[in-house]
């Protein structure tokens, strides 16, 4: 007997199992149950006296009437001619391309299931085309009978291995409605597996489920044994659904219960609480606002202050539109710090996008920013910046402050993470486009604090979040969102600008940015590559197979600039920004189009966050279908900032019936960031949603839908906080432990843990 918990090769053997390991890392019983088929085979419809389908999948059982072999007529080869006698009164004509391997096998007089795709080569003439099939022994009727030996071809063979025992092929398994298909590689192919979980489940012990009667009841769930088998081995098609109920749930609850044990761990933690004052830098600021704050940000700076004057960490996600306000409720925020006597740390994914906020952060706070200066205000506050590509000087400077405390909010890169960076007392971590960064990056930070406390924790996106998303990945965070758009922001109009169809239109687009400049407005223009032979790799062997490369379609950013500059922009000001330009370049290019000594940028993705220029009205996107759907949300958030409405064209050379133009279509038709988040995730496997570009594992959840299943999400959510509230650690717990350990695996529980 086996166990969920068994190894493999102690229940399969040690080739068997081997093969496994290599092709899936599959070690134990149970991580081979979760192993789900990704769908199921059927037979098709069986022959009746109506003709099939063109296209229809059948299979058929009957005797051979006729095996002719007969040659190619345009090439070498022979086809081999077969009908079969189903008894229904009619026969089946079969061909087999490779006539002369098969003729040993598919002889006259044989009985036969063969299983295909109906093909009319005329009307009222179909046949089926190299199906699949398998000989059976004889029989009086027309049911499979034990087969002792397998001859066959094509997926008929590999599922009569599959059930093949000690007694030969069990032939009953054959004529299941439904046949499990799994994941498969070139060397451990579906019916590999599918023998393997059959010779698993012969062994399998009871399970002793881990879910309380109660829910199992309340929910209408499958014990875990009886899903753990009809998800492999379905009767009817209702056992599929039952058994996806309920090991979905499991998915969900698993989750769930890692983040709420992080949950429990963080309520655990002590941070020193920050109070806001009436007589700070805080309401000082408030009250040299220029404009009023939007309902949604009143409320969302009193959610956060409420966080922050407490005894234990702020752990909050603030999500918002492109252009919400964020940066106002996220100062707010680090001044009621500043005031309690600690200090900010502002972590920017970017150069471009750390020295915007020191500049407009600067400029927000004035005086107040200006602790140490003449003129500084009574209470103050120093601002101070750190990215890896300052001058020594400099950034022996900006360390000092840090280190001494001077600088009541430092702001920077990656480098704020390097061992030399030190705070003389860090009380907020800030993580702007949390996104962008892993969690080894933002823990890093986080322990810079003194040893005695936890910094309270605020991360930031533009790129909204569906609910479920958030529940899932970040369910031990609470969430804060911002809908509305500040007073002076002004509308913003997409139009897709099909290339190939309509070229006069792309010279029109230059003409709208000239008309824009005269009228004493900004333009950006985007590309989605630098150039400049950026795509080979260094040494001999980088070159040369940069040089084998298809040159790429799409236009580099450095083309785009010289192009526009000496020709159809020549009359204005022209400025190039891109990732590989040096740090003081990069930003003197953007003071420069800040100022606007600049009238037009080309540029690459470097600009997609947080850069703000309220002047800029027009965005013309090069080869927009390269990008994805939130960067082209993010991206045409850059214009329209100010009084005068946004205008942004993407330009692409998309087919118009295929889904990349309905993708941009679906862009230039809604401003609401949270459908287009939908959209962006419906088109993308939804393991990426689950971080695996920063944990490096690959997908986890192979039945839950992170979009479709909210209710399910909900009910796990609330099932495993009652549970962790109760037993953290779920010591009194143990199987809902193994589930959750099995259902996702050990890198992704660890990079949910550090999150």
């Amino acid at each position: 007997m086996a166990a969920l918990s068994d190894r493999l090769d102690h229940v399969l053997g040690v080739k068997a199992a081997g093969s496994l390991v290599d092709a899936f890392d599959m070690h134990t019983v149970e991580d081979l149950l979760r192993h789900y088929p990704t769908r199921y085979a059927t037979h098709g419809q069986p022959l009746t006296e109506e003709a099939p389908e063109d296209g229809s999948h059948i299979t058929v059982i009957g005797r051979i009437t006729k095996a002719e072999l007969r040659p190619m007529r345009n090439r070498r080869g022979s086809l081999l001619k077969v009908v079969l006698d189903t008894g229904s009164g009619q026969g089946v004509d079969v061909t087999f391309f490779n006539g002369d391997k098969v003729k040993y096998v598919v002889r006259e007089g044989s009985r036969a299931m063969m299983s295909g795709t109906v093909n009319y080569w005329r009307p009222g003439q179909w046949s089926l085309n190299h199906p699949g099939y398998l000989i059976l022994p004889e029989s009086d009727d027309d049911s499979v009978a034990a087969l002792t030996k397998v001859r066959g071809g094509g997926h008929l063979r590999g599922l009569a291995q599959s059930a093949k025992g000690e007694g030969g092929v069990d032939a009953s398994f054959m004529e299941r409605e439904f046949i499990p298909v799994y994941p498969a590689t070139a060397k451990v192919q579906s019916w590999d597996v599918l023998a393997c979980v059959r010779q698993v489940l012969d062994q399998l012990d009871p399970i002793a489920d881990p879910l309380p009667e109660q829910v199992l009841a309340e929910r209408d769930l499958l014990p875990v044994s009886d899903a753990l088998r009809l998800i492999h081995l379905p009767e009817r098609k209702s056992d599929i659904d039952a058994a996806e109920q309920r090991l979905c749930f499991d998915e969900a609850l698993a989750l769930q219960l890692v983040l709420a044990e992080q949950r429990h761990e963080n309520s655990a933690r002590k941070a020193r609480a920050c109070p806001p004052r009436a007589d700070g830098i805080a309401a000082a600021f408030e009250q040299r606002l220029p404009f009023e704050l939007t309902e949604g940000q009143h409320q969302v700076i009193g959610e956060i202050s409420s966080d922050l004057s407490r005894t234990h960490p702020m752990h909050r996600l603030l999500q918002g539109e492109v252009g919400s306000g964020k940066t106002i409720v996220a100062l707010h925020a680090m001044l009621q710090v500043v005031d309690a006597g600690q200090q900010c740390a502002l972590l920017a994914p970017t150069e471009v996008l750390a020295a915007q906020h020191y500049r407009s952060l600067s400029a927000m706070l004035g005086n107040l920013g200006t602790s140490g200066e003449l003129g500084a205000a009574e209470y103050s506050t120093q601002l101070t910046l750190v990215t890896g590509s300052m001058s020594a000087a400099t950034k022996r400077a900006a360390l000092l402050a840090a280190v001494s405390g001077d600088a009541g909010i430092v702001i920077g890169t990656h480098a704020l993470i390097q061992d030399n960076v030190e705070f003389f007392d860090l009380g907020m971590v800030i993580v702007d486009e949390q996104h962008r960064f892993g969690v080894e990056q933002r823990d890093a930070l986080r322990a810079k604090a003194k040893a005695d406390a936890s910094p309270h924790l605020l991360v930031m996106t533009a790129t909204p979040i569906p609910r479920t998303i958030a529940m899932t990945t970040l369910g031990d965070l609470e969430t804060s969102t911002l809908t509305q758009l500040p007073r002076g922001r002004s509308p913003i109009a997409s139009k897709v600008v099909p290339r190939k169809q309509h070229p006069k239109w792309v010279d029109r687009a230059w003409d709208r940015i000239i008309e824009e400049v005269e009228a004493g407005r900004q333009a950006y223009v985007v590309c989605s590559r630098i150039g400049d032979d950026e795509e080979g790799t260094t040494g001999k062997r980088g070159k040369k197979a940069a040089a084998e490369k298809e040159t790429p379609k799409t236009q580099a950013a450095l083309e785009v600039f010289e192009t526009l500059r000496d020709g159809p922009l020549a009359n204005v000001r022209v400025g190039l920004l891109h990732g590989r330009l040096p740090s003081d370049e990069k930003d003197q290019v953007m003071r420069e189009f800040n100022d606007a000594a600049l009238d037009v940028l080309v540029c690459t993705t470097v600009v997609e966050v947080g850069v703000d220029v309220p002047n800029a009205t027009v965005m013309v996107i090069l080869d927009a279908d390269r990008f994805g759907v939130s960067q082209l949300h993010q991206l045409r958030g850059r214009i329209g900032r100010g009084k005068h409405a946004g205008l942004c064209l993407l330009v692409t050379d998309a087919a118009p019936t295929g889904s990349a133009m309905a993708r941009l279509e679906a862009v230039a038709a809604t401003t609401d960031g949270f459908e287009l988040a939908v959209l962006d995730l419906r088109t993308r496997r939804e393991g990426d949603v689950l971080g695996a570009a920063q944990s490096g594992t690959t997908r986890s959840l192979r039945l839950l839908s992170l979009l479709d299943d909210l209710e399910v999400i909900t009910a796990a959510q609330d099932f495993a906080r009652q549970i962790i509230e109760s037993d953290p650690g779920l010591r009194a717990h143990p199987g809902l432990a193994g589930m959750m350990r099995a259902a996702v695996d050990a890198q992704r529980l660890d990079y949910l843990a550090k999150s």
